[in-house]
């Protein structure tokens, strides 16, 4: 419904024929397939597995595949659509899609989880492709994952490194690739800083969610100067006035696997994180943690953890400004409420786009045969994103609109004019 609601305010925004309104809105092709398995007592089990692939307009469509409970086509869809116009923003050619299959890959052994894979790849194998849909991972799975399908693709069509991304280094993974959500989010919260004269360093920072996104955010902003005053986790979250030592934090978490009993700061309610007083928040884990209604808790899969507000806590936000690491963490109502008191959201259509750009570059290298060393993975991501920002600010002038609609305006555009520019009526 959120994404729906802004694709609509931006193509009013834009001025957009209704009918073309439409065909944006309506996906490619839906895939449905059952993956019936042997489990490893012998017994079998079946999975459903979805690809929505959304929109080919610019290019092959691109997006995670999760394995989690919850997979449904709804979801599905709204996240494919919101590739499109994300992939737009940041400018790659790409189109949207997702995938998923719904299971609990906790229940499931490495060995069932080989074969489910291998099965969704055999059901798919010939709608996607390095120049039709190229999958990356998402929640519930990983570089194993990936290897697992460019082999089962490997075997119908030859040696295809370019068909997944987020594949091993070993495989024709980009070096750069696990850092690079949280290297752009740490490039787009410069970027943004820089319009308000201001930088990194000495700022002081709230982290929610310390896994892949959070810690590298993390130690990025501590390695430019930044204080990271709170971070939080399904583990428990803590505080520190004078700015928590990342490093030691990151060995602590490596080492115990918690963030409880760390002695460089104290412990402190989860829930109290997203309210805390810093100059700049991160939510870098769940949908909806910043509302205006009541708990969001039956929104929540059992792996998601539930560090979440069960009252309105946007009224309470202190930030200045609001990064969102994670995928749609501000509900609509209370992005309204924000908006107001003059907090400053960087949307997360934007700022966590450095995943999917680097997953660019990796497909690039595979193409061509020749790889990158993670400097100029870096340097070109840092060019990505600031551009991007850019883009986006003259959006927000043209079109007297916050920073949202301006991520939002400039990637339905970028869409429509592809879409149009091919015909799209004939």
């Amino acid at each position: 419904a959120a994404t729906n609601r802004n694709f609509r305010l931006a193509s009013r925004l834009l001025g957009l024929d209704s009918k073309l309104e439409k065909s944006l809105l309506i996906p490619f092709r839906e895939i449905k397939v059952e993956c019936t398995i042997p489990k490893d007592d012998g017994t079998l089990a079946t999975y459903v597995g979805f690809r929505i692939q959304h929109d080919n307009a610019r290019g092959p469509m691109k997006g995670g595949i999760r394995y989690h409970p919850e997979v449904e086509p709804d979801e599905v869809n709204a996240l494919a659509q919101l590739m499109t116009w994300k992939t737009a923003v940041a400018d790659i050619p790409y189109g949207g899609a997702k995938g998923g299959i719904g299971c609990n890959p906790r229940d499931l052994s490495k060995s069932e989880l080989e074969r489910l894979t291998r099965v969704f790849t055999q059901k798919i194998h010939d709608l996607i492709g390095i120049h039709t849909d190229v999958p990356a991972p998402d929640m519930g799975t990983n570089a194993q994952t990936m290897a697992w399908i460019l082999d089962e693709y490997s075997k119908f069509h030859g040696h295809s490194p370019a068909v997944v991304t987020g594949k091993p280094i070993d495989l024709g993974g980009s070096l750069g690739r696990e850092a690079a959500t949280g290297r752009g989010v740490v490039y787009a919260t410069e970027a943004l800083l820089a319009e308000y004269g201001k930088s990194i360093k000495g700022m002081t920072f709230g982290i929610q969610g310390f896994g892949n996104v959070g810690s590298w955010a993390s130690r990025l902003i501590h390695e430019k100067g930044g204080k990271v005053i709170a971070v939080s986790d399904i583990t428990g979250a803590l505080k520190n006035p004078n700015g928590i030592d990342i490093p030691e934090l990151l060995k602590h978490k490596e080492a115990t696997g918690s963030l409880k009993s760390f002695n460089g700061g104290d412990s402190m309610d989860p829930n109290e994180l997203l309210v805390h007083e810093c100059d700049v928040l991160i939510p870098c884990a769940l949908g909806g943690v910043l509302n205006r209604l009541g708990s969001i808790a039956e929104h929540l899969g059992p792996i998601n953890y539930c560090v979440v507000c069960c009252m309105e806590n946007a009224a309470d936000v202190k930030a200045k400004f609001i990064i969102e690491a994670a995928n749609h963490p501000t509900d609509p109502e209370a992005d309204e409420i924000l908006s107001k008191k003059g907090v400053i959201i960087l949307p997360d259509i934007y700022a966590n786009a450095g995943g999917v750009t680097v997953s660019y570059f990796e497909w690039v290298q595979n193409i061509q045969g020749f790889m990158w060393d993670e400097e100029k993975v870096n340097q070109e991501l840092k060019k990505y994103m600031t551009k991007a920002f850019h883009n986006i600010k003259n959006m927000c002038q043209s079109h007297d609109c916050n920073l949202r609609m301006g991520a939002f305006t400039l990637g339905v555009n970028r869409v429509a004019r592809a879409t149009i520019l091919r015909g799209w009526e004939a």
